[in-house]
Parts: C-alpha cells; sequence; structure tokens
C-alpha cells in the first residue's frame, strides 16, 4: 500500500478516536446541530478504519507466519498462513481504496427532475413525456416517490416542460448522470413519409436542498406573484389566485408551482425547487473547474451537451460519454436502466480511483 494512503489511514483511525471521545462530552449532547455532525462524521469513518484494522491484523498474521518459517515441522503451515494473509492484504487493500473515494454528500438525497422539450417541436414535447415515463418506471421499480410540481402539457400529448421530485433511499446517486441533453430519432406519429426526425429534451436532475445547510434565500431577493392556475387549453382549474411564480433577482432564476389547489403548498413546492436550482448552479461553476482538469460524467455543467442518443429505427441507446450501446430501446424507454446506470457509476469510480492513485 502507497505510503500517503497509509498516513491518511492513520488520520482517520486518530479521527475515530477523537470523535469517540468528544460523543462521550455531555455539552455535545446538548448541541444537535454538533452531535449530528460527529455521528454523520462517525458513520462515515468507522467502516474504513475497521478495514484498516484488519489490514494491519493481515500484516501482523503475514510477519508472524513468516518467523515460523525457520521451523521444518512448521514450514508448510507458515506457508499457507502468508499465502492467505497476501490474499487478505490485496482484497483489503483494494476495498480501502474504493471506501477512500471521496463521498459526493447529495448522493442520499432526494431530486428534482426537469425535462424541457428542445429543438423538434411537438415531437420533441411527445419524448419529454417519453422520458419522464422512462424515469417514473425506473423509480417504481427501485418503489422510490414520484410527485409532480408543475408541467406545461403540449396540445398532441407530452409535454413542453414538467418538473418532479423523487423521493428515495439513493435517488440521486443513482440518477445524478442524467443530467444533459438527450437526442431521439424515429419516425413521428405526424409523419406521412416515414422520415426519420431528429429531435431532443434537456434533462437536470437536482438533488433537494437540504434545510439544514448552505442555502440562505435572502426574501428581499425575491419576487414572488400569484395567479390562478390553468389547465390544458386555458380551462381554469379553480377560480382563486392558487399558483406561484417566484422570481429570484440575483440569478433571473423563476419557478411556476401551479398544480396544488393550495398557495401555501404551491409555495413551499417552488422554493424548495428554487434552492435546488441556485444549489445546482454552484455545484455546475465547481463541475466546470473539475471538467478542466479531468473527464467527468457529471459534465462541464453544461445542459446542452449530449449525453445520449435513443434510436428507434436500430433499437438502440447510445451514452456517448462512455462509449456505451444497448440494443433493448424498449426495455429501457421501459424503465429498465439498470445497465445503464451502473455502467456510468461504474465509469465514475474508475475515474475517482484513478484520481486516487495519482
Amino acid at each position: 500500500m502507497k505510503p500517503a494512503i497509509l498516513e491518511k489511514l492513520d488520520r482517520l483511525a486518530e479521527r475515530l478516536a477523537e470523535i469517540d471521545g468528544l460523543l462521550a462530552r455531555p455539552e455535545i449532547a446538548r448541541d444537535m446541530d454538533a452531535y449530528r455532525k460527529l455521528t454523520r462524521e462517525h458513520a462515515e469513518i468507522t467502516p474504513v478504519v475497521e478495514l484498516f484494522h484488519a489490514y494491519t491484523q493481515a500484516e501482523k498474521d503475514y510477519a508472524h507466519a513468516a518467523d515460523l518459517l525457520a521451523d521444518p515441522e512448521m514450514k508448510e503451515l507458515a506457508q499457507a498462513e502468508q499465502a492467505s494473509a497476501q490474499a487478505a492484504m490485496a482484497q483489503l487493500d483494494m476495498d480501502l481504496q474504493t471506501a477512500l473515494l471521496p463521498k459526493d454528500p447529495s448522493d442520499d438525497k432526494n431530486l428534482f427532475l426537469e425535462i424541457r422539450a428542445g429543438t423538434g417541436g411537438d415531437e420533441s414535447a411527445l419524448f419529454a413525456g417519453d422520458l419522464f415515463r422512462m424515469y417514473s418506471r425506473y423509480a417504481e421499480r427501485q418503489r422510490w416517490k414520484v410527485e409532480i410540481i408543475s408541467k406545461s402539457d403540449s396540445d398532441l400529448g407530452g409535454f413542453r416542460e414538467i418538473i418532479a421530485r423523487i423521493e428515495g433511499q439513493g435517488a440521486y446517486s443513482k440518477l445524478k448522470f442524467e443530467s444533459g441533453g438527450h437526442r431521439v430519432q424515429r419516425v413521428p406519429a405526424t409523419e406521412a413519409q416515414g422520415r426519420i426526425h431528429t429531435s431532443a429534451c434537456t434533462v437536470a436532475v437536482m438533488p433537494e436542498a437540504d434545510e439544514l445547510v448552505d442555502i440562505v434565500i435572502n426574501p428581499s431577493e425575491l419576487r414572488i406573484d400569484t395567479f390562478r392556475a390553468s389547465g390544458a387549453g386555458g380551462q381554469h382549474i379553480n377560480k382563486t389566485d392558487s399558483a406561484v411564480r417566484i422570481t429570484h433577482l440575483p440569478t433571473g432564476i423563476v419557478v411556476e408551482c401551479q398544480d396544488d389547489r393550495s398557495q401555501h403548498r404551491n409555495k413551499a413546492q417552488a422554493m424548495s425547487v428554487l434552492a435546488a436550482r441556485i444549489n445546482d448552479v454552484k455545484q455546475r461553476e465547481q463541475q466546470q473547474e473539475i471538467a478542466s482538469t479531468r473527464k467527468s460524467l457529471i459534465g462541464s455543467g453544461d445542459r446542452s451537451e449530449r449525453i445520449r442518443t435513443y434510436n428507434f429505427p436500430q433499437g438502440r441507446v447510445t451514452d456517448h460519454r462512455i462509449n456505451l450501446t444497448l440494443y433493448k430501446i424498449d426495455a429501457i424507454m421501459d424503465g429498465d436502466l439498470s445497465d445503464v446506470v451502473n455502467a456510468l457509476s461504474a465509469e465514475h469510480q474508475a475515474e475517482l480511483l484513478a484520481a486516487l492513485a495519482e
């Protein structure tokens, strides 16, 4: 194992002992915020330190077996013990490298999914509807909850825009690589000549902002408008101004929410989306810095970056970032995203391991 990694593991073991001491103090238990942070850090460090202790024990077993090699009666047993300890050290070395990979603090969070129709008119809106169904079916398979926050229906079906909240264990960790441009190639139902058309949608996946953390929104920087919610074709859902539009003046971000009959609930939902979008802008700025130094699956933050093509005539889906092509478009559009999600996660982990080795 590399000296730099051993040094880091030593520091983590010392930190765990320090946290154990801090958590035993009564004044820490009275400060819930400090207590919560320490218990979270303790939970993150403990598995790594346990692996490290197992690695050091395997080292001791190897050294002890080496001392027995000089005894002819013990030589065979000592060689077997050395081989076992060596195999354990090799596996633990790999496990430790994986455990030391930087954790994305947003991985366990719920998320907001935004899908917007792009080039392609009505066909793009239909594709936006297909993408939303794909993610909804995937969420069902994961036993996640999907709640539509806001939507703008297209005249021929599908959506010009739809925003949904997805709640479930590890939701963001599995879908965070879906942000970007999604392109479809197929013959639209309205195409009389049978020609293949290309249209596109943009997808944004944003972790739900943690209320306890750092998205502070100054009320004086908001313009809040209320208006009457309406359905498709302009038909009024109700006769009160329950719909809410919030504009964040410093960034120009605008969020509308009108799917609930309660103005209070629409405002709360819109504020949640706004916080996630502001957080997303900050994250994308950081990602641009990362992308300038190394490849990143999360991308440079440019939502127009094309990440995937769905070719219906050929029955294939291609993710351009990792050169993955799967000939199972029907299953994927029905929510069977596991092959895509797993491949993207594996590539990201390999990228992080390469950075750790540097």
